[in-house]
């Protein structure tokens, strides 16, 4: 996640981009793939914090590496919590060390978790498999 923070930090760079760009919550909305509604949802949950331009939301480019952190993070199927502590890391460890050792902990973990639900998924397939192939031996006993 490290790696895709400081990867959009290059392409904001490479763009002749500034930091101070600002983007609305539709901007981002859009740009992301998300709702308004999600976005407004991390800020409530606290790992977003928008500035305001009066009463309207504005994001940077790092509350926008922040939200695909998130939604990178949660389609990996990390929970907001994990999310939270591995977003709160960056900010204060800038070295990353800690981060990327916590990172590395979290996807081990995930990846063990995968597979044993890959696992149970086999099995239960398996046994699917074996009641589908006795249903349509049965089928065929009585339509004889």
């Amino acid at each position: 996640m490290a790696a895709l923070h400081a990867r959009h930090e290059q392409e904001v760079a490479d763009a002749g981009g500034t930091p101070r760009a600002l983007y609305s919550v539709s901007q981002l909305a859009r740009q992301l793939g998300v709702t308004a509604r999600t976005i407004r949802f991390y800020e409530d949950k606290g790992l977003v914090n928008p500035s305001r331009a009066g009463t309207t939301r504005v994001y940077t480019p790092r509350d926008r590496a922040r939200l695909m952190l998130i939604l990178r993070g949660k389609r990996l199927g990390f929970s907001l919590r994990e999310i939270k502590d591995y977003l709160d890391l960056y900010d204060i460890d800038p070295t990353q060390h800690t981060q990327v050792r916590q990172l590395l902990a979290a996807v081990r973990k995930r990846i063990a978790k995968l597979q044993e639900q890959r696992a149970a998924l086999e099995q239960s397939l398996a046994e699917l498999g074996d009641i589908e192939r006795q249903s349509e031996m049965a089928i065929q006993k009585l339509q004889k």
